[in-house]
């Protein structure tokens, strides 16, 4: 029976914060159990509101098609994300607080492990819902990048731009690095504890190249890296290009 056709006091659940998230959350695990049982294409709209027990006007209510259903709080970890910045303290370092600013996509993954699990199965595996995965990661690098572009400015930091974006992305790639490893050994290790040592290379590399980068004037930074790299060297070839503003090889 859908939301639309049932007694009031169903209907309610959905007016109330909680009673919102619990419904959008219901959709979410909906999809992705059809997703897995059934395949992607198999699957549609109405099956998945069918299988959450509500209508397909309530579904749309919440997700524009069945590829958002899977990805339920992106956007709002966006806003949750820019308000860390809005209210950041300018004293700390801003590569500290862009690092600060990802661990809340950490930790709405890790807020919900039996759903990330299976999401990162379905990604995996279903091409439409890893490209979908990939928009979401470039939306919060560029937020991260936007943030940095205006702190380096402000602190008076060489090459801004090009600084803001290379540190966007490290910051991106080590949450990366630590969300799939926890992923894949399904859920199970100290995410947190493997995200502190992550992100503190990068703090310590963009540390350092900020305190050595006063003399740099080229505007063109290359850093020539193997696919393959792992994070420590990705990082510490990112500073040391940062710092000399020379060509560097592998």
């Amino acid at each position: 029976m859908s939301v639309e056709s049932q007694p009031a006091g169903r209907r309610r659940v959905g007016r109330t914060t909680e009673g919102r998230r619990q419904l959008r959350r219901g959709l979410t695990v909906a999809a992705i159990d059809l997703f897995l049982e059934s395949g992607y294409e198999n699957t549609t709209v109405d099956d998945i509101a069918a299988a959450a027990g509500v209508g397909r006007r309530t579904f749309f209510r919440y997700f524009r098609s069945k590829e958002d259903a899977i990805f339920p709080s992106h956007d709002e970890v966006l806003r949750d994300i820019e308000r860390l910045f809005d209210e950041a303290d300018d004293s700390q370092h801003p590569v500290e607080v862009a690092c600060a600013g990802v661990t809340l996509v950490l930790d709405s993954y890790l807020s919900d492990p039996d759903v990330s699990v299976k999401r990162y199965t379905l990604t995996r595996t279903v091409a439409p819902l890893r490209d979908k995965e990939v928009a979401s990661v470039d939306r919060y690098q560029r937020v991260l990048a936007r943030y940095l572009r205006g702190r380096f400015e402000t602190d008076g930091e060489p090459l801004p731009d090009l600084r803001a974006s290379v540190a966007a992305a490290a910051v991106a790639a080590a949450n990366n690095h630590v969300l799939r490893r926890w992923l894949r050994n399904g859920g199970t290790e100290d995410a947190h504890a493997l995200a502190d040592k992550a992100f503190r290379l990068v703090v310590d590399a963009f540390s350092a190249t900020s305190r050595g980068s006063t003399g740099a004037t080229d505007d063109t930074v290359i850093a020539v890296l193997r696919s393959s790299a792992p994070l420590a060297e990705v990082v510490q070839r990112i500073s040391s290009s940062l710092a000399t503003g020379e060509r560097d090889t592998p």
